[in-house]
């Protein structure tokens, strides 16, 4: 039986390099099913996915440059207000520099004015401590001359009005003495 087997073997010995027939149509058929089944499921999700991809991705692009246009001008519209905050600050300062120097000139002038008002007031002082001093050191020198002058008469001068008297005449000769001595 051996034998036969390998007699019959022999006989049913295909080349392994030849073409079979029934194989290839096999094979074209399993293949076209294969491929019809790719292309009625498996493809239409691909193209569906990549559709909504594509659509996600141009809207986040459409979304992205949108929102930069809004961050661009909003940075321009910030900008412009720091440019007219820088500007008003400018405007502030150099006011508080123009109001800082009026405050100096008013008070150099309330400085001036009380300077003169305190010099006129000492000279007004000054005027009235002479005037009374010459008050009392007429006084002084009246009381002075009219005992001087009672001893030298060898009366008394105690009446007001002959002391008064005697006093202005003796003030009078030495006004016009020191006047005549300053000619």
């Amino acid at each position: 039986m051996k034998s036969m087997l390998i007699v019959a073997a022999a006989e049913h010995e295909e080349n392994p390099l030849g073409f079979v027939w029934v194989e290839f149509v096999l094979a074209l058929v399993v293949f076209g099913i294969l491929l019809f089944l790719i292309g009625k499921f498996v493809t239409p999700r691909f193209e569906q996915t990549y559709h909504e991809r594509t659509t996600a991705i141009e809207g986040g692009l459409a979304a992205a440059e949108s929102k930069q246009a809004e961050a661009d001008a909003k940075l321009a519209e910030l900008e412009a207000q720091l440019a007219d905050a820088r500007h008003e600050a400018a405007r502030i300062r150099e006011e508080a520099r123009e109001q800082g120097a009026q405050i100096v000139a008013e008070m150099r002038e309330q400085a001036q004015s009380e300077a003169s008002r305190i010099v006129e007031h000492g000279k007004a002082q000054i005027e009235a401590e002479r005037q009374q001093a010459v008050t009392s050191l007429r006084a002084e020198v009246g009381g002075l001359a009219t005992s001087l002058a009672g001893r030298i008469v060898g009366e008394s001068l105690d009446d007001d009005a002959r002391q008064s008297r005697v006093v202005e005449r003796f003030l009078a000769d030495l006004e016009t003495g020191s006047g005549a001595g300053a000619n």
